[in-house]
């Protein structure tokens, strides 16, 4: 009976923190604590562990009186994933197996009653931040197994139940070879199809933005009746999108880990398309931006990391929802302040915008056959204030196609706008690479002082409608800025070097398009 150590991994937001865990074991009145400012999960791993202890000859946890240390002890520990890491700091307190066997090696996982050990989520960015943290060796469920192999430089060991951990640790103790617990191999399911743009049916004008918003990464306002297509539209806009890189995949891959939406885990692999997400405009603030109670989740907005936010039907969304977007569009990041800690989640994604032009959705044209009140219809836009919709680069009306749209030929099919896309990118990495922090990006990213100030300042006669318009009043100065973004934007698609007048005018155009204010 002594102490025993080994280590675990926390989970702060997105990213994970290494846990020491310690165990002291001596005799006297029985008891089991745990200290280290864990939930309820935590403190109620003692009944799950005394239980799979009572498998294993040897060891008598429930005759003994057990202190455990999480360590730092003043972070917050949050979930099951601490159970293996205890039992085996346990099992090393009484001597079952070696301390320097396990003194460095990171166990994460579940312990079930019958001595299973079942799979948690996070286990991607878990043993991330084992591997940045120096371990080599990561002790995880095999069903968490494929997850925990995506990061390299670590030497992942699949474990099913405690007994056979203890039996090749053991065998480790007195330096025999153990055979590693295989792993069922499961086909992944193949990739959703991309949805074509071509079948979208008329909407040049709609068209036209969806491809600036890709190639600059520009957030969007389509406004129109039901039926017009701005659903077919947005849901068309990640496949205009490139693949994810590296890194960029890696931080979505982990944000899907955190909420368990990975699959089964023998199939896993990294997220190379950017997600798109669509909640419903009855979800809470804290399904949408992130948040609550004891447990601190990410939110839809984070769950679009590197992808689209979809908000349909968007002034029937709450309006304390829409106003908590405006800070994340700036930062790329939002912040989650609870009394006891502050948990920051990635945030940077496009943001695609869909309204009726009034409740009943009757409102356009004419609008012989609308039913609603000139009071209900400025009800419905007061939701979208304007601080948000400044937010918003694009904004267009959707029209109906008629009649003679519906035998059209197919139109540009997302292969060919994607290549465009793909090349406009191409050229903004390449000449904002020396310009962001990040060594290249796209237009939406660059700072307005950059696009007014030397080399990248355009000539008074290319921003003359532009000026006038700051001028009035009619124009913020945060509206200009991204007016020019949006320029340079359309400048890459059509292949020019610089923006001219037709350009900024184009940009400024559609900015005010969509007619909300109608």
């Amino acid at each position: 009976m002594g102490l025993g150590r080994t280590r675990s991994v926390g989970l702060r937001g997105v990213h994970g923190f290494v846990v020491d865990v310690e165990a002291h074991v001596t005799q006297g009145l029985p008891g089991f604590a745990i200290s280290g400012l864990g939930d309820s999960a935590v403190k109620q791993s003692s009944d799950r562990i005394k239980a799979a202890a009572a498998l294993i000859d040897k060891m008598p946890v429930s005759q003994r009186r057990v202190t455990v240390n999480l360590s730092p002890a003043g972070e917050r520990k949050v979930g099951t994933g601490f159970d293996l890491g205890i039992f085996v700091a346990v099992a090393a307190a009484m001597d079952l197996v070696q301390v320097r066997v396990v003194r460095d090696v990171v166990h994460i996982g579940e312990v079930g009653l019958d001595g299973t050990v079942r799979p948690v989520p996070g286990v991607l960015p878990l043993v991330r931040a084992a591997s940045l943290a120096g371990v080599r060796h990561v002790v995880v469920p095999v069903a968490n197994a494929g997850e925990a192999r995506l990061v390299s430089g670590v030497h992942v060991h699949p474990v099913a139940d405690v007994v056979e951990l203890v039996r090749r640790y053991d065998a480790l103790g007195k330096g025999r070879v153990v055979d590693e617990v295989p792993v069922p191999l499961v086909m992944a399911p193949p990739p959703e199809p991309v949805r074509d743009l071509s079948e979208v049916v008329g909407q040049a004008d709609a068209k036209l933005a969806l491809e600036i918003a890709a190639a600059g990464g520009h957030h969007l306002l389509l406004a129109g009746p039901p039926g017009a297509g701005k659903t077919m539209l947005a849901e068309r806009l990640p496949g205009l999108l490139p693949p994810l890189g590296e890194t960029e995949s890696m931080e979505v891959t982990a944000i899907h880990s955190v909420l368990g939406t990975l699959g089964s885990g023998h199939d896993a692999c990294l997220i190379s398309r950017p997600p798109f997400v669509a909640p419903h405009h009855g979800a809470s603030q804290a399904a949408v931006i992130g948040g609550g109670s004891g447990h601190i989740r990410p939110g839809a907005i984070t769950q679009a990391h590197h992808g689209v936010l979809f908000l349909d039907e968007t002034p029937e969304f709450d309006k304390s929802v829409l106003q908590s977007l405006r800070t994340p569009l700036e930062r790329g990041s939002v912040s989650i302040a609870r009394a006891h800690e502050t948990v920051t989640f990635p945030a940077r994604f496009q943001l695609v915008l869909a309204a009726n032009p009034c409740p009943c959705g009757n409102g356009w044209g004419k609008g012989l056959d609308c039913t609603c009140t000139p009071l209900m219809r400025r009800s419905y836009f007061g939701r979208l204030s304007g601080p948000l919709l400044d937010r918003v680069d694009l904004q267009v009306h959707v029209q109906p196609p008629g009649l003679s749209m519906a035998g059209a030929p197919p139109g540009e099919p997302t292969a060919s706008v994607a290549a465009r896309v793909a090349a406009a990118r191409s050229a903004q990495g390449e000449r904002w690479r020396a310009v962001l922090e990040r060594g290249g990006g796209v237009n939406a990213d660059v700072p307005g002082s950059v696009l007014r100030g030397r080399p990248w300042r355009l000539p008074t006669s290319a921003t003359t409608t532009l000026d006038r318009a700051l001028e009035r009043g009619s124009l913020s100065l945060r509206g200009y800025d991204r007016t020019l973004r949006c320029a340079w934007t359309i400048a890459d698609v059509m292949g020019l070097q610089r923006p001219g007048l037709e350009q900024v005018d184009l940009a400024l155009s559609l900015r005010h398009r969509a007619g909300v204010a109608a």
